[in-house]
């Protein structure tokens, strides 16, 4: 006889109740160390975070304003700088001349006294004449350069265009004023070429009144 074979039914454990809350993947990395639930850090209003970008702004005015102090002075230097090139560079062109005209004076100086002698010796008048013409050529040189004569005789003297060589009584004069020229003095604008050496007066006493009024 064959043998029947009777089905057998298994029985299987229920299965395990799930939860209804999402698993995160990877559940030790959502759990903090100290077992604290974890809260996003919010900024209060006031706080170090807010202060610091108005100190960095307040830093960067400071040093925007130190350059335009820092610039406004360096352009007031300069302009100071050309001005003064400037005047130096117009007072050489105003007295660029004035070497050669002081080596040019004396050649003047030594016409005149050729004139003088000419004349006092009964020279040539030509001859005279001649010199004459140079010695106003001369001058004429020293006018267009702007070198004019000192204005000395008769006039108060004045230490900055006089040089006094001798002092001599004077009772028609108020001491201190020149009363004698020996040499012609020059200036090239507002600049003395060379003084005018002159004679100034004195105050007359009483001894040179009676030798003036009583030769006896």
């Amino acid at each position: 006889m064959s043998k029947k074979r009777i089905p057998v039914r298994t029985t299987q454990p229920n299965p395990k109740p799930q939860s209804s809350e999402p698993v995160s993947g990877n559940p030790a990395s959502d759990a903090p160390a100290d077992g604290a639930p974890k809260e996003r850090a919010e900024t209060a209003p006031g706080s170090g975070a807010a202060a610091a970008p108005d100190a960095e702004l307040a830093r960067l005015r400071a040093e925007i304003d130190e350059a335009k102090d820092r610039a406004l002075r360096c352009q007031a230097e300069l302009e100071n700088y050309r001005r003064r090139v400037a005047r130096e560079m117009e007072q050489e062109r105003r007295y660029a001349a004035l070497p050669l005209l002081r080596d040019l004076l004396p050649v003047w100086d030594n016409v005149h006294r050729a004139i003088e002698a000419a004349e006092q010796a009964g020279g040539d008048p030509g001859l005279v004449r001649g010199f004459q013409m140079v010695a106003e050529q001369i001058e004429g040189v020293l006018r267009n350069h702007e070198c004019v004569k000192i204005e000395a005789l008769h006039q108060p003297f004045d230490p900055n265009l006089h040089e006094a060589i001798t002092q001599q009584p004077s009772d028609q004069h108020p001491p201190g004023t020149v009363v004698g020229e020996t040499q012609t003095g020059f200036r090239l604008h507002d600049r003395v070429v060379r003084p005018s050496q002159v004679i100034v007066s004195l105050a007359a006493t009483a001894n040179d009144d009676d030798r003036q009024g009583n030769p006896s």
